[in-house]
């Protein structure tokens, strides 16, 4: 670059000093003593003349302080005018997958690059065009250092360092280009990640914009991995995703019928196996799972399973609030395949209703986007619902959305014994009454098991006050454990464990109320 301009910071990224997140830096100057006699001292005389000695060394050196547009004359040529601009744009959490996307291809044998930071833009709407034209005042976008940003790239704490705002001076052996990176900021009024391209060579700047694009499809830092969407208060335009630790369950930890167990992992995991003799035979892919079944039978115990063995296959996983990012979540399981969208609960959106009567518009956009995926895309839809019922008038009007629907029954007396045995780890048991308790917990859940072990060996703990020796939970101690959730004072307890009948106020009656005296 041209020295005359004064500019030091191309030798390198200089990286701004950014204060640790919550923290405010204030600057402190010195406090002026009071001075209200109005009257004109010699030290006035100096400091105006100072004053106006910078004014008027900066407006003579105005033209040696760098601005973009000649940064850009001197590295495209004189017709930048004549340059066409190409943007491209990604939703705001695709932003580490961008910059990995963009290093990969600056790093390509033979291209070189500088990075110049960009200052002065706070509320600016502006692109690669305008920063091709001088600008209107000096001290607005500028040159300056360059911001950067941690963005998380792993589920164990891996983060990538990505530019906030930065305009890349590309040498490609004789071509040159302009890159201006822009991320997603509300802030700023910026929806989207921002990529900008201009190059000396009519139609490069298109190609090398769309090779970033391959390139951060490539180096995407989801693929593979099991991600969750974070909404926030703009919707969709503000998801964020975030990566979740992979489950360990293993077959044995699954406590279903068999018969049940086979049909699952044959639709989700045996179609991943065979999936190039399936597509040669021209036989499709796609497919859609319903588990169904009451609340604690281990529907999601269940998912966690078949998680654990699609290693290396991308979950996108939906619940709570973020249900309603279907359309976002689809889009990232089709650019990632092989992969797997989870949708617990899928009842919820079912009775998300529209303004008239009967519309059910989360629940008919999950079916249109499950039939708008290609035969041969892989990917599985996985739906979890306590209420069938609510979803099968709109399963059974859209047939082969839901290729298998897979009821989860409550465990019955064998099922009950495995739990049993699953849930007591490493506690010491006397199961000289097994059969008895077993008996009595017909109709419960696995839940509700679980939990009653936990309460025996509470129960164990609080006998032996103060004994270091491991737990060992006597018959009696058991017993006691589930005549405590059994009493009808715990309910409610055995509601929400799924141990018992529902618990519900008596209804309110209108005719046991008189306002008369």
């Amino acid at each position: 670059m041209d020295e005359g301009y004064g500019w030091t910071a191309y030798a390198g990224p200089a990286e701004r000093e950014v204060p640790p997140e919550g923290s405010t830096t204030y600057t402190v100057g010195a406090v002026p003593t009071a001075d209200t006699d109005g009257r004109l001292r010699l030290s006035d005389l100096g400091k105006l003349a100072r004053r106006g000695q910078r004014g008027l060394v900066g407006a003579a050196r105005a033209h040696d302080r760098p601005t973009f547009d000649r940064l850009l004359h001197d590295h495209l040529g004189p017709t930048t005018d004549e340059l066409q601009v190409t943007e491209e744009a990604w939703p705001s959490y695709d932003m580490v997958n961008v910059q990995l996307g963009l290093d990969a291809w600056l790093a390509e044998p033979g291209r070189t690059h500088e990075l110049v930071g960009i200052t002065g833009h706070r509320h600016e709407q502006f692109g690669l065009a305008e920063l091709l034209q001088p600008p209107e005042h000096p001290w607005g976008i500028r040159p300056g250092a360059v911001a950067r940003m941690s963005l998380p790239s792993g589920p164990d704490g891996e983060v990538t360092r990505a530019v906030a705002a930065g305009l890349y001076l590309v040498r490609d052996g004789d071509a040159r280009f302009a890159l201006l990176l822009l991320a997603a900021s509300d802030e700023y009024g910026r929806g989207s990640v921002q990529l900008h391209a201009v190059g000396d060579v009519p139609g490069a700047a298109g190609e090398a914009a769309s090779e970033v694009r391959r390139l951060a499809l490539v180096h995407n830092v989801y693929r593979g991995r099991l991600v969750s969407f974070d909404g926030d208060m703009f919707g969709e335009r503000g998801a964020a995703l975030s990566f979740q630790p992979r489950p360990h369950v293993t077959d044995d930890e699954v406590i279903l019928p068999r018969a049940s167990l086979d049909v699952l992992r044959r639709q989700v995991l045996g179609v991943a196996v065979h999936r190039e003799r399936l597509l040669a035979a021209r036989q499709h892919l796609k497919r859609g799972l319903l588990l169904y079944g009451p609340p604690g039978v281990g529907k999601t115990h269940t998912v966690r399973h078949l998680v654990s063995e699609l290693d290396g296959v991308t979950v996108v996983q939906l619940t709570g609030g973020s249900l309603s990012m279907i359309s976002t979540a689809c889009s990232v399981a089709r650019s990632l395949q092989p992969s797997m969208i989870v949708v617990e609960d899928v009842d919820l959106i079912a009775e998300d209703r529209g303004m008239h009567p009967g519309q059910h518009p989360l629940l008919f956009e999950l079916l249109n986007q499950m039939d708008g995926l290609s035969e041969d895309a892989d990917v599985v839809f996985l739906l979890t619902t306590n209420r069938a019922d609510l979803l099968e008038p709109a399963l059974a009007a859209r047939p082969g959305r839901v290729d298998q629907a897979v009821e989860l029954r409550l465990p019955d007396a064998g099922e009950r014994a495995r739990l049993f045995e699953l849930y007591r780890g490493g506690l010491e048991v006397d199961t000289s009454r097994l059969e008895t308790v077993l008996e009595r917990t017909e109709g419960v859940t696995a839940s509700f098991l679980k939990e009653l072990l936990r309460r025996a060996a509470l129960v164990a703990a609080e006998a032996t006050p103060g004994d270091t020796a491991p737990l060992r939970v006597a018959a009696d101690q058991l017993d006691a454990a589930l005549e405590e959730l059994l009493d009808t004072r715990n309910a409610m307890t055995r509601a929400v464990l799924g141990g018992g009948e529902r618990v519900t106020s008596p209804p309110y009656d209108e005719d046991e109320w008189d306002d008369e005296p």
